[in-house]
């Protein structure tokens, strides 16, 4: 509905999956995953309400779907929002609190070299880009990088969620690493 789809379709290709865009519940059939991108996370989750979107992928989700949120995407996996609009849809499927906008305004964008559990050895180029961050995980959360002594990358069984863009870079080790996470 926002944000970088197409760099999403691009890299999940380059890591050895097939993707398509998703707009409509019924889109959803047949996936093993979905990726929800950044943009902007209030926007977001009131055209996915208004869509029919949020339940269908609770639903899916349920019955096994693998599902990625990156930036705005990570903010409507979150069970809980910090600072968070009033009334603010989400799907609150991962049992973390995010914090909106964490890392400043979009004059304050950033690169760094990330360490990330489970991609390899070579740190990551992670965009951040009016990021959020995880404040707290819960017990079933695997935290797989962090910045600043912040969780920037987790991981709840078949959850997954990024405060940064992968989608932005070359690097599609992130891709790779959500597309086995989604095949299994």
């Amino acid at each position: 509905m926002q944000g970088a789809v197409s760099e999403h379709l691009d890299a999940l290709a380059a890591a050895g999956a097939e993707a398509r865009p998703v707009k409509r519940p019924g889109e959803l059939e047949g996936l093993d995953g979905l990726v929800l991108p950044g943009g902007e996370s209030t926007t977001i989750g009131r055209l996915a309400e208004e869509y029919g979107l949020l339940e269908a992928i609770r639903r899916e989700h349920e019955r096994g779907l693998a599902v990625w949120g990156t930036c705005a995407g990570l903010i409507l996996l979150a069970r809980e929002i910090q600072d968070g609009v009033p009334g603010q849809p989400g799907l609150r499927l991962m049992d973390v609190v995010a914090v909106r906008n964490a890392f400043g305004r979009q004059v304050d964008s950033f690169e760094v070299e990330l360490p990330l559990e489970g991609i390899g050895r070579r740190p990551f180029p992670a965009v951040f880009i009016r990021a959020p961050y995880i404040a707290s995980a819960g017990r079933g959360v695997q935290v797989l990088g962090r910045y600043d002594g912040k969780i920037v990358m987790a991981r709840q069984g078949r959850l997954l969620a990024t405060a940064f863009h992968p989608e932005l870079t070359p690097d599609v080790r992130v891709h790779r690493y959500f597309a086995e996470m989604a095949r299994r």
